[in-house]
C-alpha cells in the first residue's frame, strides 16, 4: 500500500465507463491518477500549476476532437 492510497480521491461525474481521472487535494498539492490503474504513481502538481491547468481547460485550450472510436463508443 502506497502513501497515496490514504488520500481522499475524487472522480468527476463526467467519467466514461472505460476509465476516468481521479484527483486528491492536500494542503500543498493536487494529485492526479488514472482510475483504471490506481496503483501507478500519480502526477503531483502544486496549486499554481493546477490552477493554470484548470484555467486552460475552462478556456478550451486543451479540447480534443475525439472520434467515436477514440471515445470508446
Amino acid at each position: 500500500m502506497s502513501d497515496h492510497d490514504a488520500l481522499r480521491w475524487r472522480t468527476a461525474s463526467f467519467c466514461h465507463p472505460s476509465g476516468c481521472v481521479e484527483v486528491a487535494v492536500t494542503d500543498d498539492s493536487v494529485y492526479v491518477r488514472n482510475s483504471r490503474n490506481p496503483s501507478q504513481e500519480p502526477l503531483i502538481f502544486d496549486y499554481s500549476e493546477w490552477h493554470a491547468f484548470v484555467r486552460g481547460v475552462r478556456n478550451y485550450e486543451f479540447d480534443v476532437a475525439l472520434t467515436d472510436e477514440a471515445a470508446g463508443a
